[in-house]
């Protein structure tokens, strides 16, 4: 056992020295400021065939990264047929696809890169809600208010995790730092989290806010951030924000414990283990690794301005109603 202790002990100082270590603050705090862009094109959960492996082989990579490269030549504007038509999605060129990597899912614990199963009591919750109708689900499926559609298609918000987990646009993350404060701004969809780190208790339980509540701290050079006081009117995945009922939608006592740290001059590796006991049947952990790019703008999502969905979509089923009368 004392054996096993020391070369545990001595990994551990192995890795410290041969972490990187970030330049500092003008009042001492590890500096993380920057544009660090989301990476698009890494599941959410692993392909149950590949089991606990969390990295593509050199073949599975190279294949990636082939595919990768004709998708964008067969995007790109320069190779569009002259007479191509717009369809409800933006050009194919618009999409972000970032660098290739070798991960092979944002899951990372359990170590099958797998959801853990949800708890007899949030099935039975799923199953029940609305009168057995189920959770509020995606727009293809029942519209008979704006309380069917889920926050995102309302221009709400994705909340914390729909925010930063990348997507086919807008993947711009940016850190900001002030002594006693961070701030951790996404372009997905417009928002920013201010994050005090002098120790404040958290808001009091009754207040639910979109974003939660959040406080920071650091371990070292990796900036620990809690959040609770969440709502439970979005989910984690299926297009950033979600839809409640799908498989990452969480209660509104979800627990996140997000860790940021600098792993070169341009990497960041972004850490979040939730925490919802009323949900899944144990916690889990995404990692999303982020790299820096001073020439990255974050855009206006104007997600409001010359949004017909709504109207759209409940007038349509609204239509549909009097078709099948």
């Amino acid at each position: 056992m004392t054996k096993l202790f020391l070369a545990a002990a001595l990994a551990t100082t192995l890795w410290a020295q041969s972490a990187y270590t970030p330049p500092k603050t003008p009042w001492g705090d590890p500096d993380l400021q920057g544009m660090w862009p989301g990476n698009f094109g890494v599941p959410m959960q692993r392909p149950a065939s590949m089991g606990d492996r969390t990295t593509l082989t050199d073949a599975e990579f190279a294949q990636k990264q082939a595919q990768a490269k004709r998708q964008a030549t067969a995007d790109s504007e320069e190779y569009l047929p002259k007479d191509a038509k717009p369809g409800v999605n933006p050009p194919s060129y618009w999409t972000e696809r970032g660098t290739p990597t070798r991960q092979t899912s944002l899951i990372i614990d359990p170590p099958d890169g797998r959801l853990p199963p949800l708890t007899a009591a949030e099935q039975k919750r799923r199953k029940e809600a609305r009168g057995g109708k189920g959770y509020p689900g995606e727009w293809r499926g029942e519209a008979a208010s704006y309380e069917d559609l889920n926050i995102y298609y309302r221009c709400i918000s994705r909340g914390v995790l729909g925010s930063i987990i990348p997507v086919v646009y807008n993947n711009g993350n940016e850190i900001l730092q002030m002594p006693g404060y961070v701030v951790f701004r996404n372009e997905m969809i417009h928002e920013a989290r201010v994050i005090p780190l002098d120790g404040r208790p958290h808001l009091n339980s009754a207040i639910r806010q979109y974003m939660g509540d959040s406080r920071g701290h650091w371990e070292g050079n990796t900036l620990v951030v809690e959040t609770t006081n969440f709502t439970d009117l979005d989910a984690i995945g299926s297009n950033g924000a979600g839809y409640p009922g799908d498989p990452g939608h969480h209660s509104k006592d979800m627990r996140l414990i997000e860790r940021f740290t600098r792993t070169s001059p341009n990497t960041l590796n972004y850490q979040a283990t939730i925490d919802d006991p009323e949900t899944w049947t144990r916690p889990w952990t995404i990692l999303i690794p982020l790299r820096r790019d001073e020439h990255y703008q974050l855009l206006e999502y104007a997600c409001h301005e010359g949004n017909i969905a709504m109207s759209d979509i409940l007038s349509g089923a609204r239509a549909e109603e009097k078709k099948s009368k």
